[in-house]
């Protein structure tokens, strides 16, 4: 049992370190705001893929083609899939454990501490909010096109530029946000409707890029494909990097495990939503580029329009227009998909009191969090009319990357250290103050009363053989001596391979430094890496991973190797981002940390809050409901 106090830096410390219980229907109990429970896997998978086919792969296979993989893009799409299977599989499982809105947050906050989770939670905000005014600005240009030319839009919609502010406003940018917007107050099951019908239209248009160009591909004999540098010419580094980049367009799954609170079975359906979701993407991926790549010389590729110059390339000029189409599409689910998990993540935040409790409010009607929707929503519009969100588009991929890393790490410690003390929540207080009582009752009278209490006489018999005996004594103490130690192990070793991973990718990232430097820090970050990940296989995991959360759910294969390697997959991307980007992020993530400590911190629902070991907590519980019922 642990009471916060204190003062100075260990109650910041303290505060940092904190975690919540898993939001499971002991919490739904207490009578906090409910999501509709709507969502089932058809609607996971529309939100799954609407959410990461964008129409960046209408861009990615002419850029990383010509610029990075030519001909071996599929693989670079296969290889970037299989890394973002990685992180899905460490989604699936918490998701289906933890299934409450918030996702990566929700997860950090009960595995890895309060401090951790209000970063990943204002790195998710800013994320969804740059993400969606990024989508929308890059409607307007492809909408022009059916109107003849790229400034061809009625003038209401048009771009204009305001010479005295220097700006750029974007007003059908700004209109379609807020339609998306009002879309999504009006309840989870329509606004998903909508997205899963513009999603298989998209998938339909790439099901026409798929058949059509294999149509032209067999008449001319894949051209593409015939070219003299052969299938790697910028060698085996090139299709590589050409994975790192196209990585990112499968990016948009975890918007499946922001919804988790509104499936109506989440141990089952999260899991399979989110890997139907991934390997739809991947499929679609690796066709378009095969056939695309077979059309035309990866080197002759239009960097802007590849798939629509390739048809016009063939005679086929009007496949323009059903190319554009699907672009449009994509971008308009790719805004549902940005501005969806962003009011439930200010909602989780508030019902943990980091927010102001105006966040946490449900519609009784709706049942979506429309005060949440409606801010998200008109800022995002704000920043779409007003801005060119383009070069602050790698603050994105940080959010992403951040979330995918610490949910690895949240693995973990779920199988290794999970939580072995839970807060109590206020209403449970006096069931836990009757407990003590009791318990100090009991030790008074051990014999209990004159009907007997054969339980209390029991626990008498054992004290009493554990006198007599101390070979008996030293076994459970022994037992649990063991698992104290194992525990340290553990911690010392997942902290091992964090440290290992962020010397190892820095150092190979530091092309500026000398070779043997450079050399030598990775062999460093290798070991202690490996040196982490060696005990973790070898000592047991914790028995209390079984009974953490929801059981019954997905279990993620492979602990620890494939969160390991998640972990060093998105630690590399995330240095290798750029100073540039990492300078404006680290601008926002200063902000939040002065939000958390004027604020989030002294108004968290953990603030002098009282924890119980699990099994304890089980028992308050336990006789709570059997006094009310």
């Amino acid at each position: 049992m642990a009471l916060e106090g204190g003062s100075g830096g260990g109650v910041l410390f303290r505060s940092l370190m904190r975690r919540k219980q898993v939001d499971s229907d002991r919490i739904r109990a207490e009578g906090k705001p409910q999501l509709a429970r709507e969502l089932k896997i058809p609607e996971l998978v529309a939100i799954g893929v609407g959410s990461t086919v964008g129409a960046g792969v209408y861009v990615l296979v002419g850029t990383v083609a010509r610029e990075h993989a030519g001909p071996a893009l599929t693989i670079s799409f296969l290889i970037a899939g299989i890394a973002a299977a990685l992180s899905a599989f460490c989604y699936a499982e918490l998701a289906s454990r933890c299934p409450s809105a918030g996702s990566a947050y929700h997860y950090s906050y009960i595995c890895v501490g309060e401090g951790v989770a209000w970063l990943i939670g204002w790195a998710l905000v800013l994320e969804y909010t740059i993400g969606g005014s990024a989508v929308a600005r890059g409607i307007s240009p492809n909408l022009a096109l059916f109107f003849g030319g790229p400034d061809s839009l009625p003038w209401i919609l048009a771009r204009h530029q305001l010479p005295w502010l220097d700006i750029v406003v974007d007003p059908c940018a700004a209109a379609l946000v807020l339609v998306v917007t009002v879309l999504l107050c009006v309840g989870i099951k329509e606004s998903t409707f909508v997205q899963g019908l513009v999603t298989v239209l998209n998938a339909c248009v790439m099901v026409f890029v798929i058949v059509a160009g294999s149509y032209i591909g067999f008449q001319i004999g894949w051209v593409g494909y015939k070219v003299t540098d052969g299938y790697f010419p910028y060698g085996v580094n090139g299709m590589l990097a050409g994975s790192a980049t196209v990585f990112f367009a499968y990016i948009g799954f975890d918007t499946v495990a922001s919804t988790a609170e509104e499936v109506k079975n989440p141990q089952r359906d999260l899991p399979l939503g989110i890997g139907i979701a991934l390997a739809i993407c991947c499929l679609l991926y690796m066709a378009v580029s095969v056939v695309i790549v077979g059309l035309v010389p990866y080197f002759a590729m239009d960097p802007d329009t590849p798939i629509s110059s390739a048809f016009a390339k063939h005679g086929m000029q009007w496949a323009m227009y059903v190319v554009t189409s699907g672009a449009v599409l994509a971008l308009c689910s790719t805004l549902m998909g940005s501005l969806l998990p962003q009011p439930r993540i200010l909602m989780a935040m508030a019902r943990d009191g980091l927010l102001p409790s105006f966040f946490s409010d449900v519609n009784e009607r709706t049942q979506v969090p429309v005060k949440s929707t409606i801010v998200t929503g008109v800022w995002a519009a704000a920043l779409a009319f007003a801005m060119d969100v383009s070069q602050l588009a790698g603050m994105v991929s940080v959010g992403t990357l951040l979330a995918f890393t610490i949910v690895a790490v949240s693995i973990l410690i779920l199988r290794y250290v999970p939580p072995d003390e839970v807060p109590l929540p206020p209403l449970m207080r006096e069931s836990f103050r009757l407990n003590q009582e009791c318990a100090g009752e009991k030790a008074r009278d051990p014999l209990g009363d004159e009907n007997g209490n054969t339980s209390q006489i029991k626990d008498v018999i054992v004290a009493v053989e554990l006198m007599k005996d101390p070979l008996i004594e030293k076994r459970p103490h022994r037992g649990k001596m063991d698992e104290m130690k194992r525990r340290k192990i553990a911690t010392f070793s997942i902290g091992s391979v964090c440290v290992g991973v962020l010397i190892l990718t820095s150092s190979a990232s530091a092309t500026w430094l000398p070779f043997f430097p450079m050399c030598i820090g990775c062999i460093i970050g290798t070991v202690i890496l490996l040196g982490g990940l060696g005990v973790l296989s070898w000592i047991d995991q914790d028995d209390g991973r079984h009974s953490f959360g929801h059981s019954g759910g997905f279990t993620c294969p492979f602990v620890p190797l494939l969160p390991v390697m998640c972990i060093l997959i998105n630690t590399y991307l995330l240095i290798n981002l750029g100073g540039d980007t990492w300078m404006r992020v680290s601008i926002w993530l200063l902000m939040g940390v002065f939000v958390y400590i004027f604020y989030g911190r002294t108004h968290s629902s953990l603030t002098d809050v009282v924890y119980v070991p699990l099994a304890q907590a089980d028992e308050i519980y336990r006789s709570s409901s059997e006094y009310v019922s």
